[in-house]
């Protein structure tokens, strides 16, 4: 975590629980669009996202931890939400609550990853 992400915003790390490490690591790697990569360090394996320039997380696999509720994490993918929401399904999730929009602050859906998490997808624009 670097330190302008821990200094400007209040989330700063997310642990996202999964039941299988390679199959959510290809959906949240297609759906976001962004990298993500695998580490072998200590007993268990783990996915990281990419975050170089901004904030982060990782995909662990603890099975007993998966939630379709609770608390509700928002994930950029901002200017390609239609996209993104193209493939949530193919890749294992399901859509909850289809594109909306949430007044000034842009727009979101609401799906359940591969594993059953609930998450938010959320993009500045409706593209």
């Amino acid at each position: 975590m670097s330190d302008p992400n821990t200094l400007k915003n209040c989330i700063v790390w997310a642990d996202i629980p999964v039941k299988d490490l390679d199959r959510a690591a290809g959906f949240y790697r297609d759906v976001l669009a962004l990298g993500v990569h695998r580490e072998e360090s200590g007993p268990t394996p783990f996915c990281v996202f990419q975050h170089d320039q901004g904030n982060g997380g990782c995909l662990v696999l603890q099975p007993g931890d998966v939630s379709a509720s609770g608390m509700l994490t928002y994930f950029n993918v901002d200017g390609r939400i239609r996209e993104a929401l193209a493939l949530v399904e193919a890749k294992g999730g399901h859509v909850l609550q289809p594109l909306h929009g949430i007044g000034p602050h842009g727009f979101r859906a609401v799906i359940l990853d591969s594993e059953g998490n609930r998450i938010a997808l959320h993009s500045q624009v409706d593209a």
